[in-house]
């Protein structure tokens, strides 16, 4: 039971930490990733976004008919620079990062590269058809790469980017760009939860326990960080601590999920 528990917690930690407060649906528009706009503006179907307000639809079949028959590029990128955030509201983020990157090919600045490739991130991180998320963590480090070029010192961008390796292309090469980040910046919060998240997924708790208590020393307030720290403490076999801690994530957190959560595993550590 513990087992099945921490699995759910982790995978639940995982999209909370990729996507944080954006728009919780899964990728499923395909043509984004090949079509060009004026194809892709084609084969926009009133079902293919069903979920989206239809106001929020409104404004994209307006935009994208101005896309299509545009021909100053100017006028271009920011037509597809607000159908990028139109999607973005729509939920559909392969489709947001395509405009995006359109967009980014005609303004060529460090802020257009990052923006797409968080888009990209963003929707790698929903793909669950192995082939699509390959895609999507190389269009990722493509527009990250860019971004790295201009600023070595985005230490953040340099993190997510460490991720698409470690869950696709090159895992030990994920891991030494996390260490890289960490050994220019110790206290760096999403370096050092992705290092603890990636020990407890290995099971190395005792890592774990030392990556999340260094950052949760740094900000007391990550929760995901807290809950977690518990659960270490529990693989770990030390009732006292994991109890003492999943009592803190309580009293930090009134959402009713996490309170459940929590209630959960203090009544199995009774």
């Amino acid at each position: 039971m513990f087992k099945t528990r921490i699995i759910l917690f982790v995978a639940s930690a995982i999209i909370i930490w990729l996507i944080f407060l954006l728009p919780k649906v899964v990728v499923d528009n395909d043509s984004a990733l090949t079509d060009n706009p004026q194809d892709s503006a084609k084969k926009d179907a009133p079902a293919m976004h069903s979920q989206a307000p239809k106001e929020v639809m409104a404004s994209i079949r307006n935009l994208r008919v101005q896309l299509r028959e545009g021909a100053a590029k100017e006028k271009n990128a920011i037509f597809a620079d607000s159908l990028a955030k139109l999607y973005q509201i729509a939920g559909k983020f392969d489709s947001a990062a395509w405009f995006a990157e359109e967009a980014s090919t005609f303004l060529n600045t460090t802020e257009s590269w990052i923006q797409a490739g968080d888009l990209y991130y963003q929707a790698y991180s929903f793909a669950v058809d192995k082939g699509k998320q390959n895609v999507l963590a190389e269009k990722t480090r493509e527009l990250y790469g860019k971004a790295l070029e201009a600023n070595p010192k985005n230490l953040d961008i340099k993190t997510k980017m460490a991720m698409t390796y470690v869950t696709s292309a090159s895992p030990m090469a994920g891991i030494t760009m996390l260490r890289e980040v960490l050994a220019e910046d110790p206290k760096n919060e999403l370096a050092l939860y992705n290092m603890g998240m990636l020990s407890f997924q290995s099971g190395q708790y005792d890592k774990a326990v030392e990556r999340l208590e260094a950052l949760v020393k740094i900000n007391p307030k990550h929760t995901q960080a807290q809950m977690l720290l518990g659960i270490a403490w529990i693989n770990l076999g030390d009732k006292a601590k994991a109890k003492a801690q999943l009592e803190k994530v309580k009293q930090m957190d009134d959402d009713p999920a996490v309170q459940a959560t929590v209630d959960s595993y203090l009544k199995d550590l009774k």
